[in-house]
């Protein structure tokens, strides 16, 4: 033993009773500090421990929620009849019933990925240790030990993180899940919340994916991929590695034959089974603006009844036909494409550097480039470099050029949105301006029926005749303006019936100034569906009101719907993951014309396809169809609306830039927008599935079919020397012809003031 102190100091200790007692009370301090430092350390130990124990357990689920897990399920987008049309989702899933999923799937998963699933508590204590000491051997992180239970528990409630405190809570919240649910509750709950690569979690959603079939439906070799897949999804996909996913799923099938759940031959058989994937994506075509309509309408529900479209799992059913959805985009697709080829063989930017260079300067201050600029400086110098850049300009051409489309088709009688394009580009598109929806355009003539409709109900009949001579009109601003004809000539007495068939413009303004009040036309305009502005001037009677094209489309649908309005709509119901309805639409209608109205202006739009402006109509289409064309000014915008006695539809075919327009008569609704109609209703009529009957439209009680004098416009007698046939409101039948009451009798002229000529 060694002395620590040297002889002098001991020697004092043993002689100086003073010093003793000074080092003996010294000694005590020290050990005093010496125990207040350990239980310090212990107390702060004690205190951290309990701290890091309350903040594993703050982490961990509640009971509430380990009672009722909430796995982010897909929202599905379906078609009236029955097609998947799109998903919303931020985890694409949807859930299976494991009574319906086949028995090899599951024993699959347990021969892969817990063995003991039966026999455990949610740990697997020897496999732990087992994956530690391989761990250890090779300094990482190489086995997993985790059961399906404590997948499960990360999964629904933790996360992904690679940390000991995780570890921890999802070891407790395994036995939770344990104590909570029986066996086969935490193999479906596995099943329908895994992750299987490609943004597609759960079983069901896996199988529609890489299959395209339910999950019920999965053969042995497609289940064991599956399984083999939950490993690493990337490193499996069979897309991109079909090798490694081959490989894998192989293995799994060795696992099955290892445990007695398959026999050998099953095994061999399945081994030699190709990987047989048939990818069935998210939708990328298929009415991608009618979804994002429903989206945009979902969005504003979602409000009121307190959904997550993205993560809730509802199911949505809409309107749409994705059959006519089918032939509407191949009906855009075949005329837009030929009509592309005319308008660029023809359009000269030389002709039109104003517009040209205009449309550049907004696409530069466009760009995210431009937008984000530090500062003027930067802003000048991306300015300067993207005008000079003869890609960049291209770029805008190609674009301002670009011929765009809105079509839509709807139900007349309910007003289902049976099909709807938003633009020509539709493909590439998918949040882009819906030229349906979402732009305000002059129709033109295709607003001349509001007009006739007004002259019809007020008591004037078909064969009723204005003037087609130049007319004057004094504006409010005091200017003259004269209204020409699309063919710049004029001649006599023209009858309604045969004005709107040759869409002659200046008959129409007459009828504004003399048997349709304008305002009483803005008010029938409104009543039948129009929400846009429309100006107190004679102008409107040829369109230069701006409308919406579907509501456009809408309000030709009162004529088919015998007067009716139905406003549209494009979702049906709406339901939750459990089935339980949320919201469930109904028609809206409203009766705005008699419907003796509604068929006098029907048999005046007949004649518009029937030998008039939309005789176009008649090289795709031969079955009874009313409707009519509509050109503006400069040939901006072509419109055609028609209907049939199930369908009316309408197409608007311009630019998004009114600047860039057509030449010429090419631009004319009957050639430019007519023949996507036309191509549209054969298809569907054509289509025997889709099962449309071949009928025509009934003429109404109150409406009669009558005899009358040419010239006159009244009753013919038999001393009339011409005479037509017509239907008339039975209300507003003419007098006979007083004129020609005998055989003697010269032809005289048609009276003028009396209503119903």
């Amino acid at each position: 033993m060694k002395w620590r102190y040297s002889r002098e100091v001991m020697e004092r200790y043993f002689n100086d009773p003073e010093y003793r007692k000074s080092a003996r009370k010294k000694k005590k301090r020290t050990t005093r500090n010496k125990r207040a430092f350990r239980f310090g350390i212990i107390t702060a130990l004690v205190v951290l421990l309990t701290g890091y124990v309350f903040y594993v357990i703050s982490g961990l689920p509640s009971l509430e929620e380990l009672e009722n897990p909430k796995p982010e399920l897909a929202t599905r987008v379906l078609s009236a009849d029955g097609q998947i049309i799109d998903q919303f989702f931020m985890k694409n899933r949807a859930l299976a019933d494991l009574k319906e999923v086949p028995h090899y799937v599951v024993q699959a998963l347990i021969s892969t990925e817990d063995k003991k699933f039966y026999s455990h508590w949610g740990l697997d204590p020897l496999r732990i240790m087992s994956a530690m000491a391989i761990d250890i051997i090779h300094m990482r992180a190489k086995e997993g030990a985790s059961t399906i239970t404590q997948q499960l528990a990360r999964n629904l409630y933790l996360n992904q993180d690679v940390t000991l405190t995780r570890k921890i809570r999802e070891a407790i919240t395994a036995v939770q899940i344990e104590r909570t649910y029986t066996k086969q509750e935490i193999l479906a709950m596995y099943l329908n919340d895994v992750y299987f690569g490609r943004g597609s979690y759960g079983i069901e959603s896996a199988s529609q994916l890489y299959f395209d079939e339910s999950s019920s439906d999965l053969t042995l070799p497609q289940a064991a991929l599956l399984i083999g897949m939950l490993r690493s999804p990337g490193r499996y996909d069979p897309l991109d590695h079909p090798s490694r996913a081959m490989a894998v799923r192989n293995i799994v099938l060795k696992n099955l034959l290892d445990d007695e759940k398959i026999s050998e031959a099953t095994y061999k058989e399945a081994r030699k089974a190709p990987l047989d994937i048939k990818y069935h994506g998210p939708s990328t075509g298929l009415a991608p603006h009618f979804v994002e309509m429903v989206r945009q309408e979902l969005e504003r529900k979602a409000e009121k009844y307190g959904f997550d479209i993205y993560r809730d799992g509802l199911t949505v059913y809409t309107t749409l036909d994705s059959r006519m959805q089918q032939y509407a985009d191949q009906a855009v697709d075949q005329h837009i494409q030929e009509y592309q080829k005319m308008f660029d063989s023809r359009w000269n930017w030389k002709a039109n550097q104003a517009t040209l260079w205009s449309a550049v300067d907004k696409a530069i201050k466009d760009t995210p480039q431009y937008h984000d600029a530090a500062n003027e400086a930067e802003r000048k110098a991306i300015y300067k470099s993207l005008r000079s850049s003869p890609a960049f300009v291209d770029s805008v051409k190609k674009a301002e050029q670009t011929i765009q489309v809105g079509f839509v088709c709807i139900d007349p009688k309910t007003g289902y949105i049976k099909a709807l394009v938003g633009a020509s580009n539709y493909r590439q598109f998918r949040y882009g301006l819906n030229h349906v929806t979402q732009i305000e355009r002059q129709p033109g003539s295709a607003f001349k029926p509001f007009v006739y409709t007004v002259a019809i109900d007020n008591g004037y009949a078909p064969s009723y005749k204005l003037l087609n001579q130049p007319v004057t009109v004094i504006m409010p601003d005091g200017t003259r303006w004269s209204p020409r004809n699309a063919d710049g000539e004029f001649d006599g007495e023209v009858t309604l019936r045969n004005a709107l068939k040759y869409s002659i413009n200046v008959v129409a303004v007459r009828a504004i100034q003399e048997i349709a009040p304008i305002n009483q036309v803005i008010e029938y305009a409104h009543r039948m569906g129009i929400t846009t502005y429309i100006p107190p001037y004679a102008s409107i009677a040829i369109g230069t009101a701006s409308v919406v094209p579907i509501q456009l489309v809408s309000a030709y649908g009162v004529f088919a719907n015998e007067g009716v309005l139905t406003k549209p709509i494009s979702i049906l119901r709406i339901e939750d993951k459990n089935g339980n309805v949320i919201e469930q639409n109904h028609m809206q209608a409203t009766e705005v014309l008699s419907k003796q109205t509604a068929y006098l202006m029907t048999d005046m739009l007949r004649g518009v396809i029937n030998g008039g402006t939309g005789s176009r109509i008649r090289n795709y289409f031969y079955l009874d169809a009313a409707g009519k064309t509509g050109t503006t000014q400069n040939f901006a915008d072509a419109w055609f609306v028609g209907y049939t006695p199930q369908l009316v539809a309408g197409a608007w075919v311009g630019f998004d830039d009114d600047r860039v327009h057509f030449t010429d008569w090419d631009g004319q609704g009957g050639r430019a927008a007519a023949p996507i109609w036309g191509i549209f209703m054969k298809d569907v009529y054509d289509d025997k599935d889709i099962g449309l009957p071949i009928s025509s439209f009934v003429q109404p009680d109150g409406v009669v079919t009558a005899t009358i004098c040419a010239q006159t416009g009244m009753l013919a007698t038999e001393f009339c020397p011409q005479k037509i046939t017509e239907i008339f409101n039975s209300k507003y039948l003419p007098p006979v012809c007083n004129v020609h009451t005998s055989p003697n009798q010269q032809a005289g002229s048609q009276p003028s003031g009396k209503i119903g000529y």
